[in-house]
């Protein structure tokens, strides 16, 4: 499917539920932050994101601090390098794939309500410690127990 066949799709509430997995999360990101700036794409992707989720009977499972942390996050990545594609762009940053969220929020601030409802401040310091469940080594992060999902 093409970028604007995906975001079409996306945007109608025509795309199967299970063609939208967290890869598909950060490429319609990704997608949005290419055509707009970051204050512009942050809210027509919330929009979009929030009647996804309506469309799916699953409107409960958007999350404010999830979603403006990703969209934070790939705004700063797409500044550090100029990837003509999402698989580029996917390549050079394996870490948004993984539990990356970790490294700035403690489980049970995003597991709150709060966070869930409006976006919460980082509550760690985005450094990988010795006492984290997972590691980094040659730009790879080892797979832990997810965080909840953007939707």
């Amino acid at each position: 499917m093409t970028d604007r066949d995906f975001i079409s799709a996306f945007e109608s509430c025509t795309l199967p539920a299970d063609a939208f997995d967290h890869r598909e999360h950060v490429r319609l990101a990704w997608l949005y932050l290419r055509e707009a700036p970051l204050l512009a794409a942050l809210p027509r992707f919330i929009t979009s994101l929030k009647r996804y989720a309506t469309s799916l009977g699953a409107s409960g499972k958007y999350h404010e601090t999830i979603t403006y942390a990703f969209m934070f996050l790939i705004h700063e990545r797409m500044s550090r390098a100029d990837a003509t594609t999402f698989a580029e762009f996917a390549g050079e940053n394996p870490d948004l794939f993984g539990p990356i969220l970790e490294r700035y929020y403690r489980r049970e601030t995003l597991a709150s309500e709060r966070a869930r409802a409006t976006f919460v401040m980082p509550d760690q310091t985005g450094e990988v410690s010795k006492s984290q469940s997972r590691k980094v080594s040659k730009g790879r992060a080892e797979p832990v127990a997810p965080v909840a999902p953007t939707l």
